[in-house]
């Protein structure tokens, strides 16, 4: 009779991989799970968007990129801060900006999206000011026309919702701006789209007006929170400028917005999301973009900053924010802003909040920050480094095998179903986010497979990364087959 190779480990204290197949657990390694950050290629010339609001310039913005990017939405004012954009023409790579409507002597958060817009204008390649045809020449348009006739790079006018010959000829009236010949189409049916892309390209310099050095790009990090609780402040206060829209209005971010931040010598690429208040399969209009576009910007990061108003007891809301970064599998740092509201009170209350609240999260990085007055701010980035180093380690099968050696013979797996399952063998599959897969003779509890994360963080650290434990039961062969 030929021996049962899962005999020999008889409690678990001694793993016994000669039964395994070695190709099995190698093909969960690099191919499938690469996530190397984008590489940087040669510089992008940046096309800015600009016009006054609900001229449907981000409807054109997703008719240039031929894909649904940009929030678009009836309601004047839906983009309010800049927001930037990869695009493909004819083979070549380029940047577009959506802008928010710009519009002269504006005031309140609408000079706040009018300042946005000119500086888009100020650091574009070329800029294509939109106009309504069916509205024709404006007051607004004729001052931004002053403005961009004084400018010294290149200036393109769409002549917008021209979807007929009627609509065609009133496009002819725009030559008034002086701004050379108007270029008729239509966002919503794609009219005169190709041809417009085609001086686009035309009018881009030979060199772009901004370079960055190609270095393998920097890491993403995303930026996260309910509505209102200072995203958007952090932004600043890490750019140095008004890179992003702030009003006390909750909700004024929108679209996801893209910066380059030299953060502690090192350069981050942090995206400002909208805040979620809904889930998405409850969110309408505006907010169900935002939030889609909240959950694309998670993908694409490799670390998130959760902000948490720590002045106010942690929500739903923050704990559901937190959910989608760990389900995500995105490196997690938690940012309690406005640390300078918080008194001795507030603070024992929100220690306890944390133990009872975020269970699931205690592996995550904190930093206690103030974005308004930028205390402690400068921790940020030796966090998301620890998080970040976790999130690509990656741990030798050898050590893990020696290590779950221990832990099983020290406290084996609980019996199930009258059986006690057997792990024999470990490896981790790939890091970002780390993942240990267990080959096992049967099914390992919920509790067990906790209990088994938190001695692997114990042993081999892990803070700031989520780590995920995948079971494989491998069924008993049967002797009689072995013979054939």
């Amino acid at each position: 009779m030929t021996e049962d190779p899962l005999a020999d480990a008889s409690d678990g204290s001694e793993l016994d991989g000669s039964w395994f197949d070695e190709s099995e657990w190698m093909a969960f390694d690099d191919a499938e799970y690469s996530d190397e950050p984008d590489g940087a290629g040669a510089p992008q010339p940046v096309l800015a968007v600009v016009g006054r609001p609900n001229v449907g310039k981000s409807t054109l913005v997703n008719r240039l990129l031929g894909r649904r990017e940009a929030v678009v939405q009836d309601t004047p004012g839906v983009t309010r801060d800049r927001v930037a954009y990869d695009a493909l023409w004819s083979g070549r790579r380029f940047t577009v900006v959506d802008t928010g409507g710009w519009e002269p002597d504006a005031k309140g958060m609408q000079a706040s999206i009018t300042a946005q817009a000119e500086r888009a204008m100020s650091a574009a390649d070329v800029v294509l000011l939109v106009v309504d045809v069916q509205v024709g020449a404006t007051e607004a348009e004729e001052a931004v026309a002053k403005v961009l006739r004084r400018s010294k790079r290149p200036v393109l006018l769409a002549a917008n919702k021209v979807d007929d010959q009627r609509t065609l000829a009133e496009a002819a009236a725009l030559w008034s701006l002086g701004l050379g010949e108007p270029q008729p189409v239509s966002a919503t049916h794609g009219r005169g789209s190709g041809d417009l892309l085609d001086k686009v390209l035309e009018a881009f310099p030979t060199t772009p007006r901004e370079e960055f050095a190609a270095t393998g790009g920097p890491r993403r990090v995303a930026l996260l929170g309910k509505p209102n609780v200072g995203k958007s402040s952090l932004l600043n206060r890490l750019v140095g400028e008004q890179r992003a829209v702030v009003d006390e209005a909750a909700g004024t971010t929108v679209d996801p917005v893209d910066s380059l931040v030299e953060l502690d010598g090192e350069v981050w690429r942090f995206v400002d999301t909208a805040g979620l208040r809904k889930r998405v399969k409850t969110a309408q209009g505006t907010e169900y973009y935002a939030s889609l576009r909240t959950k694309a910007a998670i993908e694409a990061a490799e670390v998130a900053i959760v902000l948490v108003d720590a002045s106010e007891p942690l929500s739903e809301q923050d704990l559901r924010v937190i959910s989608m970064v760990i389900e995500a599998g995105r490196a997690l740092v938690i940012a309690y802003n406005k640390w300078d509201l918080v008194d001795d009170e507030r603070r024992q209350k929100l220690n306890k909040e944390i133990d009872r609240q975020l269970v699931r999260a205690r592996w995550a990085e904190r930093v206690n920050i103030s974005a308004e007055t930028g205390r402690a701010v400068a921790k940020l980035a030796p966090s998301l480094r620890a998080a970040l180093d976790s999130w690509d380690q990656r741990v030798s099968t050898g050590k893990i095998n020696s290590w779950i050696s221990d832990v099983v013979a020290a406290h084996p797996p609980p019996v199930r179903g009258g059986k006690q399952p057997k792990i024999m063998f470990a490896t981790q599959a790939h890091p970002r986010p780390p993942t240990l897969v267990l080959f096992t003779t049967g099914f390992l509890e919920a509790g067990y497979r906790r209990f088994l994360e938190r001695k692997f963080r114990e042993t081999f650290g892990f803070v700031g990364s989520p780590v995920r434990i995948s079971v494989r039961v491998r069924e008993r062969k049967d002797p009689k087959s072995s013979r054939r």
